[in-house]
C-alpha cells in the first residue's frame, strides 16, 4: 500500500498559519504486476471532532474499509480550533491535490467523493456546496477542481442554526453571527452542488438528526439527487461500526454498519467503479 504524508500549503506554496495543520494521508493500494494497474475512485476521508479536534477512529479505519472496496483514499488532517476559512482551503486544496495527482495514483479525477463524519461532515457539506467565487483568492482556477463529484455525510453538523451542534458552530464561526447563514450548509444548496448520501441514527444525543433531515429537503428542492438514510438506534460517533472503532453497545447498534454497502451501492448508481 502506497502510504504518504503531503504537506498541502508546501504543495500550493500558501503560507501556513501558525499552528496550522493541513496535510494529507495516503492509503493507496500498490499496483500489481501480475495485472494491469485498475483505475480507482477517490475518497478523500474528513473525520469529525467538533472542529476542535480530529477523531482517530473517523479517519484511517475509515480510509481502510473504503480502500478495501477499490478506492485511493486519503485523510485530511485539517487545522482545528480555528475559524473559517482555514478548514474549507485546506479541504479544497486536497481536493485539488488528489485531481492533480491522479496519473501517479491510478485514480479516476471524475471519481473523486468526500466523506465527512460530524463535524468533519460539516467540512465535507461546505465542500460539495461551494459557493460561486469562494476562496478563490488563494487558488484561483484551480477551486474549479476542488468540489467532489459525490459526498457522503455521516451525523453530519450542518446548519448553524436551531438543531446545530454549538461546540462545532462556535469554533468554526469563531463565534461571528454574520457567519451563521453563510456556513448553514443546507443555505448553500444550488445546482452546481455535489450529489449526496446522508446517515443518521435518530437517538443522536450530541448532533441532531434534523442536521441531515434539514439538508435532505433543501437538496429536494434544488432538485440535486440525495439519498437519505434514518436509523433508529446508535449513539453519536459510531464510525464504521466494528470493534476497530471500539463501538460498544447491543446489537442494535452493529445494525447500523449496513451504512458502508448502502454508501457504495449509492456511488455505483453515480457511475463510481465500486468493489462490493
Amino acid at each position: 500500500m502506497i502510504t504518504e504524508k503531503i504537506d498541502l500549503y508546501e504543495f500550493f506554496r500558501i503560507a501556513r498559519g501558525e499552528h496550522a495543520a493541513g496535510y494529507l494521508e495516503l492509503y493507496v493500494g500498490t499496483p500489481m504486476e501480475e495485472i494491469a494497474p485498475r483505475i480507482r475512485p477517490g475518497m478523500l476521508v474528513i473525520p469529525g471532532g467538533g472542529y476542535g479536534m480530529i477523531s482517530q477512529r473517523e479517519a484511517e479505519p475509515v480510509a481502510l474499509r473504503f480502500a478495501d472496496h477499490g478506492f485511493a483514499a486519503a485523510v485530511l488532517r485539517y487545522s482545528t480550533n480555528t475559524a473559517y476559512p482555514v478548514p474549507l482551503l485546506e479541504a479544497c486544496m486536497a481536493t485539488v491535490w488528489l485531481r492533480e495527482n491522479a496519473k501517479r495514483l491510478y485514480l479516476n479525477p471524475d471519481n473523486l467523493a468526500a466523506i465527512g463524519f460530524s463535524a468533519g461532515g460539516h467540512l465535507a457539506g461546505m465542500l460539495g456546496t461551494l459557493q460561486e467565487g469562494e476562496l478563490s483568492e488563494f487558488l484561483g482556477e484551480k477551486m474549479q477542481l476542488a468540489r467532489p463529484d459525490a459526498i457522503i455525510l455521516s451525523y453530519a453538523v450542518l446548519t448553524m442554526g436551531i438543531s446545530t451542534h454549538g461546540g462545532t458552530r462556535d469554533i468554526i464561526t469563531g463565534r461571528d453571527p454574520a457567519l451563521r447563514e453563510k456556513l448553514s450548509v443546507e443555505k448553500r444548496v444550488n445546482e452546481k452542488s455535489a450529489p449526496a448520501f446522508l446517515w443518521h441514527t435518530t437517538e443522536d444525543g450530541c448532533v441532531p438528526v434534523e442536521n441531515s433531515m434539514l439538508l435532505a429537503a433543501a437538496y429536494r428542492k434544488a432538485g440535486i439527487p440525495f439519498a437519505l438514510h434514518l436509523f433508529e438506534r446508535g449513539r453519536h460517533g459510531l464510525s464504521v461500526v466494528n470493534a476497530e472503532t471500539n463501538v460498544e453497545g447491543d446489537e442494535a447498534y452493529f445494525r447500523v454498519r449496513k451504512w458502508v454497502g448502502l454508501s457504495l451501492d449509492w456511488l455505483s448508481l453515480h457511475g463510481f467503479d465500486c468493489q462490493k
